[in-house]
């Protein structure tokens, strides 16, 4: 009996959702970001993109990642030539089907299972990981209020010709919204936040997406404790 009404709450929770977020216009992508400087990049330097032999296996998909990356690294200062470049760009994205924190682990599913790793880990439960371009759509998916994505981006720069790493950052974020390719870009926003000089605790970067029409603001952003924040604004508290 417990579990019935716990679940008929749950549906009327995902039923209230579902209405608000067809009448939002906007909402907030939070990212957990880490970027490391290993030497100065000058403003408006040149960058063409460079493929692990994985990512050339998968050319459609590796060029649509790299297009919708290619407006944040312009925004970065960055420009792409490839006829002349000073360095190679390497950007990777995962998106990973979850358990919802807020569903209840011990229905139709093996209950809690391990958590993300201090760098890129295993998700929850349910559901397959994949690159991005792989699949975890369809048969075996969550129920709706159950449903929550983990995603994560990288950037690799190496300078050329010599091809040391002159910098690495990294961006993750999980949450109910499932538009991948709209999230996405909003994440490498986030993960070039202060190139090329970026603050060097893993920190939050929340940016508002406007769903009409399609543009990204940051919105605020914050080092983890201990760290002194870039702006006086601190940032929102971080969900639980």
């Amino acid at each position: 009996m417990q579990r019935a009404v716990r679940l008929l709450g749950l549906a009327a929770m995902t039923a209230v959702a579902a209405g608000l977020a067809g009448c939002a216009t906007s909402y907030v992508v939070d990212n957990n970001v880490q970027s490391y400087a290993k030497a100065p990049i000058p403003p408006g330097a040149t960058y063409r993109f460079e493929r692990l032999p994985s990512q050339q296996a998968n050319d459609a998909a590796q060029t649509d990642l790299e297009t919708l990356a290619e407006p944040s690294l312009a925004a970065a200062g960055l420009r792409r030539d490839d006829a002349n470049p000073r360095y190679a760009v390497q950007v990777s994205a995962r998106s990973q089907l979850e358990l919802s924190p807020w569903a209840d682990p011990w229905f139709d599913g093996p209950g809690w299972g391990p958590g993300w790793g201090p760098r890129w880990g295993v998700g929850l439960g349910y559901g397959r990981p994949g690159w991005y371009g792989g699949g975890w759509w369809g048969p075996g998916a969550l129920p709706p209020n159950q449903t929550w994505y983990g995603r994560e981006v990288s950037i690799v720069m190496r300078s050329l010709p010599d091809r040391q790493v002159v910098y690495e950052t990294h961006a993750r974020n999980d949450g109910p919204y499932p538009d991948t390719r709209r999230i996405l870009p909003v994440m490498f926003h986030a993960a070039l936040q202060g190139f090329p000089n970026p603050p060097q605790a893993v920190r939050r970067v929340d940016v508002t997406v406007e769903t009409k029409p399609q543009t990204i603001t940051p919105a605020a952003s914050a080092p983890q404790a201990g760290t002194p924040a870039p702006s006086a604004q601190p940032a929102a508290p971080a969900r639980p």
